[in-house]
């Protein structure tokens, strides 16, 4: 089974980094500077997500593969082989923050048919093709590292209270309205993302909170860089109201995938998950 690596470093945070790699995009910009296709069914790949490919063999000559996500976190993100020619292909792309940037490093093995022909055919073409695509994908990563770090910083918030999470139904635009989301909205000028997170539900909620971490990666959305945060209630805060939406309800795990959230919050809707379950009463874990 061949195993490639490639490694870049990427001036930007690691969650910065682990939302690019998360970004249709990127990706289709990298397929197509080495003659791939790439699509999916939205903008943020999410976990358990199908991703459609056609690589280039040749001038009119392509072969169609599908794969799954397996993993998909601040830490990185994992794909599986579901259908294609190869009898195998996994693709890991692990994070690890340095003082320089966030180092990428990508791993990509396959078994491949046909036996001696096969392997043949790896040497031929395959490490080859591979080597471009990863180069290609490095590139796209570094430029796009570079704009999306000056964009303006949405917060979104995880309001946690006893094992559910605050969701608020939108009221506008007309597309999104009657779509659940979590509440916040963008960071002012001096003002910490931390601070946007208090000021924000206490403006759409009439709520007072305590910000008390972060969720997820960063997602990169038309012309802003979302972040989710969790918060809590402070001691003494009246209960949350829809100030500025259709109506609240209190999620649990279970009700967290039923939910109809707008895109960038369906792209969080496991980490969400996740983190309720270790929320939850009688229940212990490590976030």
């Amino acid at each position: 089974m061949p195993v490639l690596r490639s490694t870049v470093l990427i001036d930007a945070p690691r969650r910065t980094v682990a939302g690019l790699l998360r970004d249709a995009e990127v990706s289709a910009e990298a397929m197509r500077r080495c003659g791939h296709r790439f699509a999916m069914a939205g903008r943020l790949v999410c976990l358990g997500e199908t991703v459609r490919i056609q690589v280039r063999l040749a001038p009119g000559v392509r072969v169609p593969l599908r794969t799954r996500i397996t993993a998909v976190s601040h830490s990185g993100l994992e794909s599986v082989l579901v259908s294609g020619p190869l009898r195998a292909l996994r693709h890991r792309s692990t994070l690890t923050e340095t003082a320089a940037g966030t180092l990428l490093l990508d791993e990509l093995s396959w078994t491949s048919p046909l036996g001696p022909l096969g392997r043949l055919g790896d040497v031929v073409l395959g490490r080859s093709l591979v080597l471009r695509l990863l180069a290609a994908r490095a590139d796209a990563l570094v430029e796009r590292a570079a704009e999306v770090t000056a964009r303006p910083v949405v917060v979104a918030t995880a309001l946690l209270r006893d094992g559910a999470v605050l969701a608020a139904q939108r009221t506008r635009p007309p597309e999104l309205a009657g779509r659940w989301e979590l509440p916040g909205g963008r960071v002012e000028r001096g003002e910490t993302e931390s601070d946007a997170v208090v000021r924000e539900l206490r403006e759409e909620l009439g709520a007072e909170v305590r910000a008390t971490g972060r969720l997820g990666t960063d997602l990169p959305l038309a012309d802003v860089l979302l972040r989710v945060h969790t918060a809590e209630l402070a001691p003494g805060s009246p209960e949350p109201e829809p100030l500025e939406h259709a109506a609240l309800q209190w999620v649990d795990a279970a009700g967290v995938p039923e939910l109809d959230w707008v895109p960038a919050d369906r792209a969080v809707a496991a980490d969400l998950v996740a983190l309720l379950r270790d929320e939850a009463p009688g229940c212990s874990g490590v976030r």
